[in-house]
């Protein structure tokens, strides 16, 4: 069968499935031993279910090949529990989680459209009400009045269109998103940057030291200083991650899930956080197999730790904007001097190249400004933006990034060179848009307590 005629034929799952493994420069023969299994898709304008089992695959293909001695072992993905792991993690047994959201965040009815403010960090909240406080009927109020409910808040944003309230609010260190349409947002410098890019962009980078024993090869590449770490370890049956140490700099939700990932299949994940971080409402979601400590990047006692603790590591996960880390003298060729043959992965909301490079942005903001929640709102008949289902950017951003994690391993025991790897919510939007129509029925059922036991076998 040609590649061709068996894309042609293969189920949503299986088409985001092989070009989420292509993307990663993985053998296409390897995706030939994907099975799926089950039935089930989310109700949506978009194949969501597709992208979930797809994403879950591409990682599992990567998990196949790093074990794989004599040929790798076949991957099989349940589309059902694929669908509601992406929307359910944790089932919370005699006690309920904080909120999720902040009372303000939400979509709200512009001039002349609509707007999300994303407001669960405080000063994202901060800095849309002082934005909203600057003008029409609520001109002069502290933007940390408490009269500000949603009802005030709907008031306010109505003297605004939606652009010129997006390009305020993230001026002032906000995060907000104007609900364009597919076209507008293909018409869009951004949105045209975005589409140009990969949806895994990778580089090779410098060797690990002890790949120079047994290979022979030389010193190419980025300086090296110091002493490294070994190259990864050999599988081990059952846990195939095991001795792999992961730093997670990441916030929800894409970064959480690419080291979970990693952590479920063995790996030593340390998440750092900043020591005024919360986010309580996800922490069994976002700490799930880690360990987890607190250090201040701007001290340089911290600074020190974080360095030391960078150059014992195999792999860093990130999901800081682009110039964060280089403000604190960590750019991609520090990290690499630190730590030679390094896996550094990294993940953005608005991609890497346009003119929104470096954009505070979240799952639900993106599916805003690419079209997505507007495509709902279309093809559903609805009066309102109608998003995804669940937060599918970020948790195939996340599979994505695990994946290049993985594959980044594999070619290091091979070549004993490390590798940079990014991806993007907005180009996984992009993916998702162009793939498969969703299913416009009832839906799926929720889950019930045998797919909470089935999914942890």
């Amino acid at each position: 069968m040609t590649e061709t005629r068996r894309t042609q034929n293969a189920s949503p799952a299986e088409t985001f499935a092989r070009t989420i493994w292509a993307a990663q420069d993985g053998d296409p023969a390897m995706a030939d031993r994907l099975t799926f299994e089950g039935t089930g898709d989310p109700r949506s304008a978009f194949a969501v279910g597709g992208l979930a089992a797809g994403a879950i695959a591409a990682a599992g293909l990567a998990i196949g090949e790093w074990i794989g001695t004599g040929g790798a072992p076949a991957v099989a993905v349940d589309r059902r529990l694929a669908s509601l792991w992406f929307d359910t993690n944790f089932k919370p047994l005699g006690w309920a989680p904080p909120p999720a959201w902040d009372p303000i965040a939400g979509d709200y009815r512009a001039a002349d459209g609509w707007i999300r403010l994303h407001t669960n960090a405080p000063h994202h909240r901060d800095a849309a009400l002082r934005v909203l406080a600057s003008q029409g009927a609520f001109q002069g109020a502290s933007h940390a009045d408490a009269a500000w409910d949603k009802a005030a808040v709907q008031t306010a944003v109505a003297a605004w269109t939606a652009d010129a309230l997006e390009t305020a609010v993230v001026a002032a260190g906000g995060c907000a998103a104007t609900m364009r349409d597919l076209a507008a947002w293909s018409a869009h410098p951004n949105g045209a940057a975005v589409a140009a890019e990969p949806l895994v962009a990778m580089t090779q980078t410098a060797l690990a030291h002890t790949g120079l024993a047994h290979t022979g090869m030389a010193h190419t590449g980025i300086a090296q200083t110091g002493p490294a770490p070994g190259l990864a370890p050999q599988p081990a049956p059952g846990r195939p991650l095991a001795g792999i140490r992961v730093l997670d700099l990441t916030r929800v939700l894409a970064g959480p899930v690419a080291t979970r990932f990693l952590a479920g299949y063995g790996a030593d994940v340390l998440r750092i956080d900043p020591p005024w971080w919360d986010e309580p409402s996800l922490l069994p979601f976002i700490t799930l197999g880690k360990r987890c400590a607190r250090l201040d990047l701007r001290a340089p006692e911290d600074m020190a730790v974080f360095r030391d603790l960078l150059s014992q590591t195999d792999i860093l996960v990130h999901g800081y904007r682009p110039e964060a880390l280089a403000r604190l003298g960590l750019d991609e060729s520090a990290r690499q001097a630190i730590r030679p043959g390094l896996i550094d992965v990294s993940l953005d909301a608005y991609g890497w190249t346009g003119p929104w490079l470096g954009r505070r942005g979240f799952d639900s903001l993106v599916q805003m400004s690419s079209g997505i929640a507007a495509e709902g709102m279309r093809r559903f008949g609805a009066d309102r933006p109608t998003p995804l289902p669940v937060q599918a950017l970020d948790h195939a951003a996340g599979y994505i990034a695990a994946a290049a994690c993985v594959r980044g391993l594999t070619r290091r025991r091979a070549t004993g060179a490390g590798s940079i790897a990014r991806t993007s919510l907005a180009r996984v939007a992009a993916l998702l848009a162009s793939g498969p129509i969703g299913d416009p029925g009832e839906g799926m059922p929720p889950p019930d307590d045998a797919d909470f036991e089935t999914a942890i076998e």
